[in-house]
């Protein structure tokens, strides 16, 4: 599966993955919706540097149409709870 980070590029990534991101996505959901900021930062931080972990970069040249799209490592509390499905951020 492929996934977009905002600001940093794709990233190829095994379906199996999915249930631990679904969990981090979870954690960001709940930091969003009860607004507080210190266990999004948190939350943010675990999601993204998961999937940086899990992941392997796809060329630049290479570029394929994204499963999901997570917000930039900059993204503030406000524009995460815009981008946020009734699913979070990551389907499923």
């Amino acid at each position: 599966m492929i996934v977009r980070i905002l600001g940093e590029g794709q990233l190829v990534l095994e379906k199996e993955s999915l249930v631990e991101l679904n969990k981090l996505d979870d954690e960001l959901m709940a930091a969003v919706e009860a607004g507080e900021q210190s266990r999004f930062d948190a939350a943010m931080g675990a999601l993204l540097g998961r999937v940086r972990e899990l992941g392997s970069p796809l060329p630049v040249e290479e570029l394929k149409p994204s499963d999901f799209i997570l917000p930039s490592a900059h993204s503030s509390l406000d524009e995460v709870r815009d981008l946020l499905s009734s699913d979070g951020l990551i389907p499923g």
